[in-house]
């Protein structure tokens, strides 16, 4: 409790750093998994092994998506049931959600088998990326019910309190990717098929690691024969508090489909592997961005649970000035930097001519994109989800898909490149206005009558 309570007595630029760095952390380590795996891919397969890995991407991600969404659903359920001593209720829980995430699991990868080509043409695996794609992909349907499960454990445990199992359960794939990729690719010579090995290997040492924190009783939840009865009244449950994050991964792998068939028109298959290198600097390069933000929430939340208004205003103040300044150092090391980045990915002579144009053109709205992530988040952290949903849709679902739809038309491909900066330009915006509004007509007159009666 003398912990939690820091959060609102503490020093506010010293807090959000304490609370931000060890996000960052877990950030950067996955984030440079992706980066690795696509450099040992570039490298050693070449573009159309980056373009068959991007293709695959939005599908893997959505079953992780899948697991992750229950995992959120019914870790509430669980912290809550535990909370009030009802250990009955988070067995039952803790069961119908393991019976739904392989439930889904081997539905997703039955139906995947059976129609693997036609699934990786509706993602995009067009021309010869499809080849590429079916090896990577046929193998990467092993380790699909494990990826599930991994996301879907990861949730329980930090609902339990026990964040650096939870952390545990996201670096063992990370860490083990990496090394996997330089036996399988490099000493092996496998190709795209032992990046796929790889990766799934990963993908299964991370779900026995969850696996193991259980049964060998690390958490308070011991489950019996009955606990996997379904139970309707909390498969709903699990499902609505869950489905703000179905929605919100949904609509970013909804994006990736609509980006590559895009690309593959205008582009071809080289400029899906040039989205593929762009897709992974933007999540390594945010990192601290993506930190600030994670360690924001909770201090915003704190304080505005427990009316210390001024603190609020503070917090949302000093975490949008750090986060620009971030933004700006992480916009001028990719601006003069971008020809050396790319080639740390491939020697292709192609990718080297056109990348480092795209991701100059991908990434010139970034010094504006912390107010769009804190905004949205901080109606997260208020417990207001109507606008923290909308907020969070608004670059990819009502900005960045229409534009990727449209710009084209007019621009051939540059008009895929020019979407980022203006959904990302748009979606600030919009954010701001919002914020602005929750500020003014609610934090202010708050601060106002408090200071009014102290």
């Amino acid at each position: 409790m003398a912990q939690s309570k820091t959060l609102g007595s503490e020093k506010i630029s010293s807090l959000l750093i304490k609370q931000s760095m060890p996000a960052a952390l877990g950030v950067l380590v996955l984030s440079i998994y992706n980066l690795v795996d696509t450099i040992f891919v570039g490298n050693y397969v070449g573009p159309l092994g980056i373009a068959a890995v991007t293709v695959v991407m939005p599908i893997t991600f959505f079953m992780s998506s899948v697991g992750m969404a229950i995992g959120i659903g019914g870790g509430s359920i669980i912290s809550r049931a535990l909370g009030s001593d009802n250990k009955e209720k988070a067995h039952l829980t803790f069961g119908n959600m393991i019976g739904m995430t392989l439930t889904v699991a081997a539905v997703f990868v039955i139906i995947s088998s059976l129609y693997i080509e036609e699934v990786l043409i509706m993602f995009g695996g067009k021309g010869e990326i499809l080849g590429y794609a079916i090896e990577y992909f046929g193998i990467l349907l092993i380790g699909i019910p494990f990826l599930a499960w991994a996301m879907m454990s990861n949730n329980i445990i930090r609902a339990e309190g026990k964040p650096k199992f939870a952390m545990l359960v996201m670096m063992i794939p990370a860490v083990s990717n990496i090394i996997l990729d330089a036996v399988f690719i490099v000493y092996f010579k496998w190709g795209i098929m032992g990046a796929a090995w790889a990766t799934t290997i990963s993908y299964i040492l991370s779900a026995v690691y969850a696996l193991g924190f259980f049964a060998l009783r690390q958490s308070e939840l011991r489950l019996e024969r009955k606990h996997f009865r379904i139970d309707l009244s909390i498969a709903r449950e699990i499902t609505s508090l869950g489905g703000v994050t179905l929605a919100r991964q949904g609509t970013i792998s909804l994006l990736v489909l609509v980006l590559n068939h895009t690309l593959f028109r205008y582009g071809g298959e080289i400029s899906i592997a040039v989205y593929g290198i762009i897709s992974r600097m933007i999540m390594f390069a945010l990192f601290p961005v993506m930190g600030l933000v994670q360690g924001f929430v909770p201090i915003a939340g704190y304080n505005y649970g427990a009316e210390y208004w001024l603190r609020v205003k503070e917090v949302v103040n000093t975490a949008i000035k750090y986060g620009v300044g971030l933004s700006f150092i992480i916009f001028i090391t990719v601006l003069l930097g971008a020809d050396s980045i790319v080639r740390i990915f491939s020697k292709d002579v192609e990718i080297l001519m056109e990348t480092p144009y795209a991701l100059r053109i991908a990434f010139l709205a970034t010094p504006l994109i912390a107010v769009q992530l804190i905004g949205a988040s901080y109606f997260q952290a208020i417990g207001k989800p109507g606008p923290a949903l909308v907020l969070s849709l608004s670059k990819q679902g009502f900005f960045l898909i229409p534009l990727v739809l449209i710009l084209p038309v007019f621009l051939g491909i540059d008009g895929v490149w020019i979407a980022f900066p203006i959904a990302d330009l748009s979606s600030t915006l919009v954010t701001w206005l919002y914020l602005k509004k929750e500020i003014n007509q609610r934090l202010d007159p708050l601060i106002q009558l408090q200071s009014a009666y102290s």
